[in-house]
């Protein structure tokens, strides 16, 4: 059975909701606990965090669901500056997972920044959900993750090509836009704010 979903921008007064439901959706899944709220929080305040492309997508008037972007850029080998997207977090609540509700949601998304002068989306994620959507390794692309070596394809560092013509032999460098940078001190600090969930060390975690 569908559910009906409805896709808008984040608006002030959804914030702290928002913030919940990336909690709810990340947490105990990478880490024991998460970070990926108090990313969101700490990218509100920064230039590149992206207003026009920060989505939360909501059923009967329920948050549930969330995707943004940040500006970034790649620097060619002939010194030209390309602008890109990255992308995350981006998720959908727990008890709504695996309906499809996440590949509208990103599809939705990327619709919406095809519209920007970026000429590419790139994000860290698992292959076979992103690949539906048509998102690649990204040294695939010619864009290669932060100082790993060429040879090693990051085969978790995805892209997805937004104006094909500028990914012909590129043989860049992808660095993390600084607002992804956590002071986990701080994160812990931010956390205090939301009720109390425990933490537990799983198997599949990352860290």
């Amino acid at each position: 059975m569908a559910i009906s979903v409805n896709i808008r921008l984040e608006k002030a007064q959804d914030y702290r909701v928002t913030e919940n439901l990336v909690r709810e959706a990340f947490w105990n899944v990478y880490r024991p606990g998460a970070l990926e709220h108090f990313v969101l929080h700490q990218f509100r305040n920064r230039p590149e965090f992206c207003t026009d492309l920060d989505f939360v997508m909501e059923c009967d008037g329920e948050l549930i669901g969330q995707a943004m972007f940040v500006k970034n850029s790649l620097k060619t080998q002939a010194g030209e500056e390309l602008p890109i997207l990255s992308l995350g977090p981006i998720c959908i609540h727990p008890k709504l997972q695996r309906l499809g509700l996440g590949k509208q949601l990103l599809d939705y998304a990327v619709a919406q920044a095809e519209r920007t002068d970026a000429v590419g989306i790139f994000m860290e994620g698992n292959i076979d959900f992103y690949g539906k959507s048509g998102f690649v390794v990204a040294s695939t692309l010619g864009v290669h993750y932060m100082d790993e070596p060429l040879d090693d394809p990051v085969p978790y560092f995805l892209g997805k090509m937004l104006k094909p013509k500028y990914f012909i032999d590129l043989d860049t460098r992808y660095h993390i836009p600084q607002g992804y940078l956590v002071d986990e001190k701080q994160a812990e600090e931010f956390d205090k704010q939301f009720p109390y969930k425990e933490k537990f060390r799983l198997p599949g975690q990352l860290v």
